[in-house]
């Protein structure tokens, strides 16, 4: 099988790239690497180029012959979208219509679409399953839910496959040390916490203890990206035209805030200065994933079930690439 990976420098997006080589297939990045790193994909797999220039797109799409396409390529800090919807509605809506079209013109059927757990209502009642109501309480959960829906009009309009995957909250770094996590702002829970660690920030900042929730901080589902990359891999294998499927990808079990912090100093140590601050826009109070159909539709199972074996992933990469890829490139780490 031949894939194009759009946002396939990303974090998430690179490492299913590489996973997708690792088990034989032919795997290409498409990014403009105004957030991925090029350092992050193997080299000659890396398309340059923007999710909204649609001639680029479909040169692409042929250039590669591919017979599917893995759509990473978006806007993604639920913050920053309550600040800045338009950009939002631009890059993942527009974006996405955009490759949409271009699948069409270069005869490409099938499509996997890297979705979230955002675009369900919060929830402290259990476990989310793939019928649990939409209710998205962001504009970034907003664009993603919408881009769903685009997906399925085309699918029945135009024969498209499609896979919806709405994962939770990608964690952790390949086990070699050599790729992570690495967003300029950053913004993700885990890397912050490494960053006070490290010493490049002097504590961390809770957002919120007063959710509806045992200490009142939120919960999220943690799922190690590797986990993720082979979920990608075996619903791609899966997709069909004419053919519609969604899946949730999680590992079914919800930490705090609190709990994440107790994971990290457990794993390093030390202890993490903190301070409570206000709730952050757009949050929702608690996100964790029903996985039993991904489970016993696609086999998967994740590697990483235990938060803390996530955590020393993540450390053994931010630990010696402090500065992310600009580090590995210093020192020669990256591929």
């Amino acid at each position: 099988m031949r894939i194009l990976l759009t946002g396939g420098a990303g974090y998430v997006g690179s490492a299913c790239l590489r996973h997708l080589l690792q088990a034989g297939c032919e795997a290409f990045a498409f990014d403009n690497l105004s957030q991925g790193h090029a350092e992050a994909v193997p080299k000659g797999r890396l398309v340059v180029g923007d999710i909204n220039d649609s001639d680029a797109l479909t040169k692409a799409l042929r250039d590669v012959r591919a017979d599917a396409v893995m759509h990473f390529a978006a806007a993604t800090s639920v913050g920053e979208s309550v600040e800045d919807p338009a950009h939002y509605y631009h890059t993942n809506i527009n974006g996405t219509m955009t490759l949409l079209n271009a699948m069409r013109e270069a005869s490409v059927q099938c499509m996997l679409f890297s979705s979230t757990c955002a675009t369900y209502a919060s929830s402290t009642s259990g476990p989310m399953t793939e019928d649990t109501p939409q209710q998205p309480c962001s504009p970034y959960a907003c664009t993603k839910l919408a881009v769903e829906w685009m997906i399925r009009d085309f699918a029945r309009a135009y024969g498209l496959g499609f896979t919806l995957l709405r994962y939770f909250n990608a964690a952790g770094a390949s086990p070699d040390g050599r790729h992570g996590e690495d967003h300029d702002p950053e913004t993700h829970l885990i890397p912050l916490i490494l960053q006070v660690a490290h010493g490049q920030l002097q504590k961390l900042q809770v957002f919120g203890d007063d959710y509806s929730t045992p200490d009142g901080t939120c919960i999220r589902d943690y799922v190690h990206v590797d986990d993720l990359a082979e979920a990608h891999r075996l619903a791609i294998g899966v997709t069909k035209p004419g053919d519609g499927r969604v899946y949730n990808v999680g590992t079914g079990t919800g930490h705090s805030v609190l709990d994440v912090i107790s994971a990290c100093e457990s794993v390093l140590g030390t202890r993490i200065p903190q301070e409570v601050v206000k709730r952050r826009p757009g949050d929702a109070t608690a996100l964790v994933a029903d996985p039993q159909k991904l489970m016993t539709e696609l086999d998967w199972r994740p590697r990483y079930p235990d938060i803390r074996k996530i955590v020393e992933t993540a450390w053994r990469w931010h630990e010696h690439h402090p500065d992310g890829y600009k580090t590995a490139v210093t020192t020669g780490g990256a591929p």
